[in-house]
C-alpha cells in the first residue's frame, strides 16, 4: 500500500520548528523567577569530587533586588536568543547531537560570527576532535595574526 498522505517529511519538519519557536518565544516572567528557585549558580558549584554537595542557589544567596536583577536579565536574554528552532528540530529528526565546542571568530569588541557543531552519537571522540581542529585551522588561514 502506497502512503498517500498530503504532507512530507519537510512539511512536518516546518511545522515542528514554528512550533519550537512559538514555544520558546513565550517568556513567563513570573515563571523564570520560579524556576530560578531552588536551582544551583552554575558559576558556583562544587568540584564533581564533592559527592552529594550542592552549590548555592538564586534565591539562598540573592536579596531581592539582586533575584530581580538576575531575573530580569534572564528575560532579557531569552527574549533576544537566536531563533533555533529549524536546526533543533532538523538535528533531532536527522540523528545528530550538539557539541559542546563551538569556533567563535572574535573581532574589536564583539564574536564576528560562530560556528556549532552536531553530529552522530556514535562518532568517535578523536573524529570529533579532528573535525573541530581541522576547521579552526583552515579558518585560521585566513585571520591576520596578532
Amino acid at each position: 500500500m502506497t502512503d498517500r498522505r498530503p504532507y512530507t517529511d519537510d512539511d512536518l519538519r516546518a511545522e515542528a520548528a514554528r512550533q519550537h519557536h512559538t514555544a520558546s518565544c513565550d517568556h513567563d516572567f513570573v515563571g523564570i523567577g520560579e524556576q530560578m528557585q531552588g536551582a544551583e549558580i552554575e558559576s558556583m558549584l562544587p568540584p564533581a569530587e564533592t559527592d552529594g554537595a550542592d552549590g548555592p542557589h538564586w534565591d539562598e544567596i540573592l536579596d531581592e533586588d539582586q533575584f530581580d536583577t538576575a531575573q530580569r536579565s534572564i528575560a532579557d536574554l531569552l527574549t533576544n536568543a537566536a531563533d533555533t528552532s529549524e536546526w533543533a528540530v532538523n538535528l533531532g529528526a536527522d540523528g545528530l547531537e550538539p557539541l559542546p565546542e563551538q569556533l567563535t571568530a572574535h573581532g574589536d569588541d564583539s564574536p564576528m560570527f560562530r560556528l556549532h557543531f552536531a553530529v552522530r552519537p556514535d562518532m568517535p571522540d578523536d573524529m570529533r576532535r579532528a573535525l573541530v581542529e581541522g576547521i579552526a585551522l583552515e579558518i585560521a588561514k585566513h585571520f591576520p595574526t596578532a
